[in-house]
């Protein structure tokens, strides 16, 4: 149990620094309430469970190939810039005061979600992280070690994700639907802020290659 709580406490703080997930799920948390922030966060959970099992599998290794790695720079920034654009756009669309009932469907929150999470940050993250944790830590008689380390930081990043959706759902009671509208369209500059951050490194990925 030790391990467990030791890499829960790593998940809880691989979790804090604000990031594009941490960005897409206050907006849905404020417009939408609990449940959408939550889908977002579970689809961001969903790629890191999905990469924590490839690296278990030795599979994802293959990511940090530089053929492969470049072009999901592209990849990440179209998906922020689509995810960017739609929440200024749609600002003052979908909102839900507190106590009123959300028109948006939880797939799409959801969707939201495995589109922010599919970015090479998080994915080369997550490489480095459990790449070393493969190395220095699996041992091919004792499998359990791993999947306990990796039980435990998803456990702490879904203990980040629901106070700070309990906190935004207290905020959310005393938060107007103007005040809501602006915090859309800021959480959408953000976004596409990073893309233009992704785009930048996928230019400094291609001269690394020619030069």
């Amino acid at each position: 149990m030790a391990l467990f709580f030791t890499y829960m406490v790593a998940g809880l703080a691989i979790a804090m620094p604000v990031g594009a997930i941490t960005i897409e799920m206050t907006k849905q948390g404020l417009k939408n309430g609990f449940i959408h922030g939550w889908a977002v966060g579970l689809g961001g959970m969903t790629i890191d469970l999905v990469l924590i099992i490839a690296l278990y599998l030795g599979v994802a290794t293959l990511l940090s190939i530089p053929f492969i790695q470049i072009p999901m720079w592209v990849i990440g920034a179209c998906f922020l810039i689509f995810i960017g654009y739609d929440s200024i756009k749609n600002a003052d669309k979908d909102i839900t005061l507190a106590g009123e009932k959300p028109n948006k469907s939880f797939f799409l929150s959801y969707r939201n979600g495995l589109f922010v999470a599919v970015s090479p940050g998080n994915l080369v993250f997550w490489i480095s992280v459990f790449g070393a944790v493969l190395s220095d830590s699996y041992n091919i008689t004792e499998p359990s070690k791993f999947i306990i380390m990796g039980a435990g930081i998803l456990a702490g990043i879904l203990l980040h994700d629901i106070v700070l959706l309990a906190i935004l759902s207290a905020t959310r009671q005393v938060m107007s639907a103007k005040m809501i509208k602006w915090v859309s369209v800021i959480a959408g500059v953000l976004l596409i802020g990073f893309a233009g951050y992704f785009l930048y490194e996928f230019v400094l990925a291609i001269r690394g290659l020619i030069s």
